[in-house]
């Protein structure tokens, strides 16, 4: 199967310029392709990595990547529906293209003859004047033609400043001096950019360069109509200290049922066979959440390595009491009890039924004691026998940490700070 068969396969081409064209154009030999990023963040976030996977597939499949980081468009922002963006200051722009770059890396290859190259737009439009910029750039843009985008006609009753309007124009100089330099013939992003890319092919064209092609991908929306990413609300972050790599597993192995056959056909490099069945497994055994798992485990290890998913995965089991707690590194082990929820304690050492109760595993004194007594609560996955007993310092892991558990399956931590 080739790499347009595959994408479509996995529902990763909504829109293109023509795909008939652009398959002839990948059988002609080597072809350079270009994904852009704009730095709004400090962390590429989960909604991300649909571009920034996809970037992968197609230099799996001899594709020449160039990723680009916004270092001029992210001090401009592409115009959205509610309101007008905040202008972030330029050294700010400037240290998260930096982290962003630092991020894309474990995505795509640096090394052979397809080797991925980062760019920054802001190496070409930074050097412009605004009269070459308009003479050079604008003079090929029809104003009835960007009016009549879709974001730009919801903005204009309440407002939209030139700075944005202009967006549209950065981007598509985009495609076109990457064309110039690196003679990049594609470019692809999510679906709502397809004003934006469509745009640039045509500018290239009014430039008599090309011809060139474009194709976006859908945006991932979940069964109950969420997207995934940051305009949601509580975003699952690429970067380690913005969201934990146990965080990040706990996403995926989270997935809806409805949900998880859409993300492994666009998120995961297993075979079409093997998604297959991990979709069966689904259907027949939803309750083992074998797709969840294989999923978790393979994006945790792309992004964060195997090291730490190995410690992920085994965290995950210990805190269930399937496995050894002291053998959890401390950071892992946060993460961990971060997504549990943790109570603070300073001072004297509060009592087991204490801590149970301000941790929320139970909603009083008496509930915590019957809890004992009834053989439910339990401390580092050892059974509490004494609801009076102090939570010492010998029960801390790494000196911080203590792991409570009622029954089989709710957890909560108790940090000392």
């Amino acid at each position: 199967m080739n790499i347009l068969d595959d994408l479509q396969w996995r529902g990763l081409i909504q829109d293109s310029t023509d795909l008939d064209a652009l398959a002839a154009h990948l059988d002609s030999g080597r072809i350079t392709f270009y994904v852009g990023f704009d730095p709004t963040a400090a962390s590429l976030h989960v909604g991300h990595l649909t571009q920034a996977l996809t970037a992968r597939r197609l230099q799996l499949a001899g594709l020449r990547p160039l990723l680009l980081v916004g270092g001029a468009t992210g001090m401009i922002g592409d115009p959205r529906e509610s309101d007008e963006r905040v202008l972030n200051a330029p050294e700010v722009v400037a240290g998260w293209v930096d982290q962003i770059r630092q991020q894309l890396r474990p995505f795509v290859t640096y090394e052979g003859d397809n080797a991925a190259t980062l760019v920054n737009n802001l190496d070409w439009t930074g050097e412009m004047s605004a009269i070459d910029f308009l003479r050079e750039v604008g003079k090929h843009f029809p104003v009835n033609k960007m009016l009549a985008r879709e974001v730009v006609r919801a903005r204009l009753e309440s407002g939209i400043s030139f700075t944005e309007f202009s967006y549209q124009l950065l981007q598509s100089n985009d495609f076109y001096e990457l064309h110039r330099r690196h003679g990049c013939t594609l470019q692809f992003g999510g679906s709502d950019q397809w004003g934006n890319i469509t745009s640039g092919v045509d500018y290239v064209r009014r430039r008599g360069a090309g011809p060139v092609h474009a194709f976006v991908t859908p945006l991932v929306t979940t069964a109950d109509g969420k997207k995934i990413g940051k305009t949601e609300g509580n975003a699952t972050w690429l970067d380690a200290t913005m969201t934990s790599p146990y965080a990040f597993y706990q996403f995926w192995f989270n997935a809806d049922d409805r949900d998880i056959g859409m993300f492994l056909r666009r998120f995961s490099f297993k075979t079409h066979d093997e998604i297959l069945q991990l979709e069966k497994a689904t259907q027949d055994k939803p309750a083992a959440r074998q797709a969840q798992r294989a999923l978790a485990a393979e994006l945790t290890t792309l992004l964060h390595g195997e090291t730490e998913c190995a410690q992920v995965i085994a965290a995950s089991q210990a805190l269930f009491g399937r496995g050894d707690l002291a053998e959890l590194s401390q950071a892992t082990l946060g993460a961990a009890l971060a997504e549990a929820g943790t109570v603070d304690i300073d001072g004297e050492p509060p009592t087991l039924a204490w801590a149970f109760k301000e941790t929320g595993l139970v909603s009083s004194l008496s509930e915590a004691r019957r809890t004992v007594k009834e053989g439910g609560a339990y401390l580092n996955n050892v059974r509490v026998e004494d609801a009076d007993q102090p939570l010492s310092a010998e029960h801390l892991l790494h000196g911080t940490y203590a792991v409570l558990r009622r029954g089989k399956k709710t957890i909560a931590g108790v940090v000392r700070r």
